[in-house]
């Protein structure tokens, strides 16, 4: 039976905008059928242009507003919403936080976990200019090379300057680079062709310490110039203290490659966390806001309760940063990790902040907790901080063999939190207090929450 759809490409029409995707665009229904509106928010009435219409939804762009939100704020660049840099910028902060409440709230509706509730969003007091990190890619432009961004679901590079959500000192580091990577006719890459050198440029900050690290990402091994490059960009930017190439020669959309290799200074950055000191090296993962991760942490910990006696395994511990700050309340910390970069910089951040209760281990997650019970360790409490994936059903397996008390999980995907939940579940866990988002990515459609898994 052939399906009729509603609407047609090139159409024009007027609806209006009942809900906001995940993806941060505007959702009009006509008959039924969804399309998606970039920039338009919940409740107002646009005039519609149809970019695209698929069998399921479709796709149309705002030609004209009729009426618009209360919501909407002035301000903002076009070109951070094309780019899914800011998606969200054009809306006001409190209702950005409702929105990412509702967003969990409605996951857990629609896999029938309607009685868990949701606390408000723990949002920030200034939610732009929040990230320690930049990875920004380089291409040719009207003949020269230049850092910026792509349009959103495409390959279109839109030059960029002011990224409106990153710490302006990242980007100010960022457009020095640019410069000199153009006084020494370093070609960008392409993408087509697969040539070019500088694909990326990757620069990181301590927030407290102000250290900068620049990161080159390049297609060859071979940098011409680089003494000279690296060294003109300590003499211009006297903060960064770290300069290094990280070799990609592969045609992927992964960014860094296997390999880095120091230009000039540290193969590191110091900052600190909730009154600890880490390491981070170029393929560390360390939480891009600061501010809130020191507010996420310190809940985790909390939430955690801990009273000196108990027994932790950190899953996905990265560089040691949840994982030292539970070290402090608890008599034993397990951590794994499958990068080994990452362990040895969590080793070295628990001798610089003198903790010796930690045990930090490379290799699979879910293999690792298995190793760990049949060694007789019997963990009081489990904190998982995972990729968006979430968990495999045979990590959770495994975590409940184990037993412990208590599963404080640190969740970057609601969706796979919900999933993972009812997983848990058929284990003899359940929720039993509120979930708590808190609001990582201010200006776009992310959230993190936490949530208590115990032992029924």
């Amino acid at each position: 039976m052939k399906t009729t759809i509603p609407v047609h490409k090139n159409e024009e029409l007027t609806a209006t905008i009942t809900d906001i995707t995940y993806q941060g665009m505007g959702v009009a229904k006509v008959d039924g059928y969804p399309l998606f509106v970039a920039g338009a928010l919940p409740g107002e009435e646009v005039k519609l242009h149809v970019l695209k219409a698929d069998k399921k939804y479709g796709f149309a762009k705002a030609i004209k507003y009729l009426t618009t939100s209360p919501d909407r704020v002035d301000g903002g660049k076009k070109e951070l919403v094309q780019t899914g840099i800011a998606p969200l910028q054009h809306w006001a902060y409190p209702a950005q936080l409702r929105y990412k409440k509702k967003l969990v709230s409605d996951l857990l509706q629609k896999a029938h976990l309607s009685d868990l509730q949701v606390t408000e969003t723990v949002g920030m007091d200034k939610p732009r200019h929040y990230r320690n990190k930049a990875q920004v890619p380089t291409r040719n432009y009207k003949g020269q090379l230049t850092t910026g961004f792509f349009r959103r679901g495409s390959h279109n590079f839109i030059p960029l300057e002011d990224y409106e959500i990153q710490d302006p000192r990242i980007d100010e580091v960022i457009l020095t680079v640019r410069d000199i990577l153009r006084e020494y006719n370093v070609p960008a890459y392409n993408e087509e062709k697969h040539t070019g050198v500088i694909r990326n440029v990757m620069v990181r900050r301590g927030h407290y310490s102000g250290e900068v690290m620049v990161v080159l990402i390049t297609r060859t091994k071979k940098l011409k110039g680089a003494a000279e490059i690296s060294a003109k960009i300590q003499e211009l930017c006297p903060d960064v203290i770290s300069v290094q190439q990280n070799i990609n020669p592969d045609k992927t959309n992964v960014i860094l490659g296997k390999t880095t290799k120091i230009m000039r200074g540290r193969n590191y950055i110091q900052d600190q966390l909730n009154g600890l000191t880490f390491n981070i090296s170029a393929q560390s993962f360390y939480q891009v806001n600061p501010e809130q991760t020191e507010k996420l942490y310190a809940r985790a910990v909390e939430l955690a309760d801990l009273h000196g006696e108990e027994t932790v395994i950190d899953a996905y511990c990265g560089i040691g940063t949840i994982s030292l700050s539970l070290a402090k309340a608890a008599k034993e910390v397990y951590g794994v990790e499958i990068v080994p970069e990452a362990i040895e910089d969590a080793k070295e951040n628990a001798r610089i902040n003198k903790l010796d209760n930690l045990t930090f281990e490379v290799g699979n997650a879910e293999e690792k907790m298995q190793h760990w019970a049949n060694a007789g360790v019997d963990p009081d409490v489990i904190v998982v901080d995972p990729p968006r994936k979430g968990l495999t059903a045979n990590f959770i397996e495994a975590a409940a063999k184990t037993a412990p008390q208590k599963v404080v999980y640190v969740s970057c995907n609601p969706a796979t939190l919900v999933r993972d939940i009812e997983r848990f579940g058929e284990q003899g866990y359940s929720v039993k207090r509120p979930l708590e988002p808190f609001d990582q990515f201010p200006q776009t459609t992310h959230v993190e929450t936490i949530a208590v898994l115990e032992r029924n």
